[in-house]
């Protein structure tokens, strides 16, 4: 796709900050203090200051979610806000969307360039965003309402409030359409506009925005609480302002920064140089599409500084891209709670410590006019979980850092639109959020929380199901925590859940669009061996038995009993929902940690007892058997384990048995990971059998022996036939310890996929 004359003024790219101040009109005085005051503040102001800044940035969030009518704001929490310094630099941000937040600078940076001297920035302002090319969101259904914030003539700051809006309009309802072939198919972007003008709402542009959307009385609401949250901010930050005077609140602000940086900067100084490398897919680029395109990275870390090098990923292709705002958000999502967990959340500080190298008319920076409407739950989710994937191998490697490694969460949002005529017979538009209650990864030494929320929106949500019921023309069969979804591991992968519903009380059928990935690829990887979690699958059930069967008084329990044909939706599919049809969404879970076969049997009997794992499941994947009563059986669980062992050499092509691993507390050297040791000589063996794996810095997985048989030996939870979606081959690849048949390495993946060429630097060492 060739890009658009002209557009290349709205792409947005990271800014060297004192070139954009530098920049600024005269007209428009900045404030800022010099680094003696931040240097000079004392602890306990400091202190004070930052929490009062945190408390005006979390008022901002109570008065979107009090003020907005939309259960995506309300009740599943896919909103965030920021406060920014004069320059757009993020100093705080909320704990909700933190992918949202992520480009909040960007259109403030963007804004400043382009708008300052036409139509200006002035006291009494707001803009209205939804161009993911200049920031701000990360595809059009992401609007942002951001205002400057002056005192005593000078622009002292920034606030900003973003949420996903339902429908803001496009040829399909949701503004989402697996048909498009460019933007055009989607909702018009809109680059920065002067919604506020000397604090009154514009009604021109107000109504020019609501008059786009099928559902304009919830986007006009949904406006005007962003409108409050930037006024709730204002208000809080000058009482603030005459409380402590400007020079003392931004030192403290550029202290934040500074303080946020320091610290990653600091943790990354005691981490090992090296690459690391990961490979993800997205499947379907649109519909009727049987296509799977590649995202790459390699991670670089030298000294304090990271390099997310994206090159080698596919050239933007039908409506699966993002542009770089979403790859930069995708970074932003898994570096905050993996790396930034015990550190201020200062967009301006931490993103110092990284660059990022992504082609452009790429999958992960697509240029205009590429369809962006996927972008932030396909190749920007893709992206932040191959950076999960790599910061787990860096900090696996070094022991005071390993309680922070785990394993992909929830792989990626499960995104099902439905739309049609209400209750009360009116439009409406709305989102399945129950996949929100993905299942976490599992980390080194505890499972993945079950159905615990997103990895991305830290304070997401699930909605009640009354509330579901109240705001859409349907009725919930049931939404339940399923069985065996967890990736299986020395550590369990949190499970995830389904949910399935019948149109209800509605006159007519309903529009639906169903787009997701890790159908048949794993987007939910596991590390040190663990599996991956559970496939992604929706499925409408036409002619279902369910409308009967509740009449006669009975709720359907399972798919046999809701009945009628099983129509297994693709990647991305726009089809039609009849009255008497069902459907079914089973959404992601995490990742395991480490061997299956090692995990403690009594932890498996109890994930039986608490049905997360099947009995079946048990003996076939851990290789646990459980007597009558449900108690372990020691002597049949270490012969089944035998069993599996021999069976993967088998399939390796190794000779010798499969003996449980007695383990070798003599193997000297510093763990790697679950399953490897680096020896004083620079080699690597097994933990558990003291086997030589391979030299330091030579791609020695390769070398290994390796088993790929069909998905379905991953176990019940992933989808067993690829072709149901694509036309390459896909299996369940593992590297194993040739001592002991340990897997090393676990993956669902094309069968021509990489194994991993991770290298580490001097001082360092390869776990991967």
């Amino acid at each position: 796709m060739t890009a658009v004359p002209g557009s290349e003024i709205f792409n947005s790219r990271p800014v060297d900050v004192e070139a954009l101040r530098a920049g600024v009109p005269a007209g428009l005085r900045l404030h800022t203090v010099g680094q003696d005051l931040v240097d000079g503040l004392d602890p306990l102001t400091y202190e004070v200051v930052r929490h009062r800044l945190w408390s005006i940035t979390d008022e901002m969030g109570e008065t979107l979610k009090r003020m907005s009518g939309s259960v995506v704001v309300t009740e599943a929490n896919d909103f965030d806000f920021a406060i920014c310094d004069e320059v757009g630099q993020e100093v705080q941000i909320g704990l909700y969307n933190t992918f949202l937040s992520a480009s909040l600078d960007l259109a403030v940076y963007w804004t400043l360039q382009h708008r300052a001297e036409n139509p200006g920035i002035a006291d009494g302002d707001m803009f209205l965003c939804n161009d993911p090319w200049v920031g701000g969101g990360l595809h059009q259904n992401d609007a942002t309402v951001f205002a400057p914030i002056f005192f005593d003539g000078q622009l002292f700051s920034w606030s900003s409030a973003v949420a996903h809006q339902l429908d803001v309009g496009g040829v399909a309802p949701g503004s989402w359409t697996p048909r498009a072939q460019d933007v055009f198919w989607e909702s018009l972007p809109t680059p920065p506009i002067k919604v506020v003008r000397d604090n009154v709402l514009q009604r021109d542009v107000a109504e020019m925005w609501t008059r786009r959307s099928r559902t304009p009385m919830l986007l006009s609401l949904d406006l005007r609480a962003k409108v409050g949250a930037n006024i709730t901010a204002q208000t809080r930050m000058r009482r603030l302002l005459d409380a402590y005077g400007p020079d003392t609140v931004k030192a403290v602000m550029k202290r934040i920064m500074d303080d946020a940086e320091q610290r990653l900067r600091a943790k990354l100084r005691e981490l090992p140089d090296g690459t690391w490398r990961a490979t993800g897919y997205q499947e379907h680029s649109g519909q009727g599409d049987r296509g799977l395109y590649k995202i790459e990275l390699a991670m670089t870390k030298t000294h304090d500084r990271l390099v997310f090098d994206f090159r080698g990923t596919d050239a933007q292709t039908g409506m699966i891209n993002c542009p770089y705002s979403g790859v930069r958000a995708g970074i932003m999502s898994a570096l905050l709670p993996v790396l930034a967990g015990d550190i201020p959340w200062a967009g301006g500080g931490l993103m110092r410590c990284f660059d990022i190298i992504a082609d452009e008319g790429t999958m992960i920076n697509a240029s205009f006019p590429a369809a962006v409407g996927k972008g932030p739950v396909g190749p920007a989710w893709a992206a932040g979980n191959l950076v999960n994937e790599c910061l787990a191998k860096m900090l696996d490697s070094r022991p005071h850092s390993r309680r922070a490694v785990q394993s992909v969460c929830a792989g990626t949002f499960d995104m099902v639109a439905l739309a049609g005529v209400d209750q009360r017979r009116t439009p409406f538009v709305s989102l399945v959020m129950d996949t929100m209650a993905g299942g976490y990864g599992a980390g080194v030494d505890r499972d993945g929380v079950d159905t615990g929320g997103m990895f991305v929106i830290p304070m997401g949500r699930a909605p009640d199901a009354e509330m579901t019921e109240f705001t859409s023309p349907v009725l919930l069969l049931w939404r339940r925590e399923e069985i065996d979804s967890g990736g299986p591991g020395t550590q369990r992968g949190g499970v995830s859940g389904s949910v399935c519903l019948v149109p209800h009380d509605t006159p007519a059928p309903l529009g639906a669009v169903f787009s997701g990935s890790g159908k048949t690829t794993s987007q939910n990887t596991g590390l040190a061996g663990g599996y991956p979690g559970n496939s992604q699958l929706d499925i409408v059930l036409r002619g279902a038995a369910a409308r009967q069967a509740l009449a006669a008084g009975r709720i359907p329990k399972d798919l046999a009993e809701v009945g009628g044909t099983r129509d297994v939706m693709g990647g991305e599919v726009e089809t039609g929902i009849s009255l008497d049809d069902a459907v079914f969404v089973h959404w992601q879970s995490g990742g395991g940690y480490g061997d299956p076969l090692h995990r403690d049997p009594e932890a498996v009997a109890t994930d039986v007892r608490e049905a997360r794992v099947s009995p079946a499941a048990a003996t076939d994947v851990y290789g646990v058997v459980l007597d009558d009563a449900g108690q372990v059986a020691a002597e049949a669980t270490r012969a089944r384990r035998a069993v599996l062992r021999t069976e993967r050499r088998t399939a390796a092509g190794l000779d010798g048995g499969g003996e449980q691993p007695a383990g070798h507390p003599d193997v000297d050297g510093e763990q790697l990971d679950d399953n490897q040791v680096l020896g004083a000589d620079g080699t690597v063996r097994c933990r558990h059998c003291g086997t030589d794996l391979g030299d330091l810095g030579e791609h020695y997985l390769a070398q290994l022996p390796r088993v790929q048989i069909p998905p379905s030996g991953a176990g019940p939870h992933v989808w067993a036939d690829p072709s149901t979606y694509i036309d390459r081959d896909v299996v369940f690849r593992q590297v194993l310890c040739p001592g002991c048949a340990t897997a090393l390495l676990s993956q669902v993946v094309p069968a021509d996929h990489p194994l991993p060429a991770d290298v580490l630097g001097a001082g360092g060492h390869c776990a991967h």
